[in-house]
């Protein structure tokens, strides 16, 4: 089925189709219609402009590009199976959500509630710009070139990998599992708060009372500016490149820095032996 050229509003328009190729089509009008792809199968969607809300939703093998959602398109991507996104622009809220299997390559989006819930995910090369708690509850991803902008993001995330990321985000990282970022600045006050196996390697890590309560936090030649208060009641292995700001009641490990202004070590509530310090 070939579907070009066409501008749709209606409810379901093109419901359950498969086998099928949308193109240069747009999703908008006076009828308001829902839906638009729901059920669909083994589509080819591209440079196609969607208005109307929930339009891709239990859709399984689609290759979706150079498309547009707007801000009037909310909870575009919904309980999808096996999705690509290429040159995409993603506006409105809630964009994807309860998916498997998605890669996105070279997208935008400022989209509140970005990617929530979903499972085994490639991503390369996406901005998000001013979001509210993106990448909640995210498992198994690889994401490489990411640029973020908003609050609370990957909080209660697993199995997550980011690389050569840049990300300013306000409480980042909280009741993670197994996450590794690589080669990043990762901008955040209260970072990683409640996380269990998080490894920052060669990060550049901005932020007030970073890295609390956390379980087997690993630091690698990271760098750090204006942390202060850190590590307080977690496991940690960290070493610094260049100084940290404050150290305050690590529960255990070992912290290596040039040089840390203060050292807090309160006897009644930690073991100051259990904790090595080496500048």
């Amino acid at each position: 089925m070939q579907c070009e050229n066409l501008t749709l509003d209606q409810e379901r328009a093109l419901y359950a189709i498969s086998d099928s190729v949308v193109q240069n089509c747009r999703f908008e009008g006076p009828a308001d219609g829902e839906s638009a792809l729901k059920e669909a199968r083994d589509i080819t969607v591209s440079g196609c402009f969607f208005d109307l809300r929930y339009p891709l939703w239990h859709v399984t093998d689609a290759q979706i590009s150079n498309c547009q959602f707007t801000q009037n398109c909310r909870a575009a991507l919904w309980y999808d199976k096996n999705i690509a996104l290429d040159n995409c622009r993603l506006d409105g809220i809630k964009a994807l959500r309860e998916c498997d299997d998605v890669t996105i390559n070279n997208c935008s989006a400022n989209s509140p509630e970005f990617i929530w819930k979903c499972r085994g995910m490639t991503i390369q090369s996406l901005t998000v710009e001013e979001s509210e708690y993106p990448f909640f509850e995210v498992q198994d991803a690889k994401i490489k070139s990411l640029t973020l902008k908003g609050k609370y993001s990957f909080q209660y995330c697993s199995e997550i990998q980011i690389e050569n990321s840049d990300l300013d985000t306000k409480d980042a990282f909280w009741h993670t599992k197994n996450v590794t970022v690589r080669d990043s600045t990762i901008k955040s006050e209260y970072l990683g708060w409640y996380s269990e196996n998080l490894t920052l390697i060669n990060c550049r890590i901005v932020g007030t009372q970073p890295l609390c309560y956390c379980k087997n936090l690993t630091l690698i030649n990271c760098s750090t500016q204006g942390c202060d208060l850190s590590f307080e009641r977690s496991e940690v292995n960290a070493q610094i490149a260049g100084a940290i700001d404050s150290v305050k009641n690590p529960l255990c490990g070992k912290i290596q820095a040039a040089s840390i202004g203060q050292i807090i070590m309160e006897k009644e509530f930690v073991d100051p032996s259990k904790t090595q310090f080496i500048q």
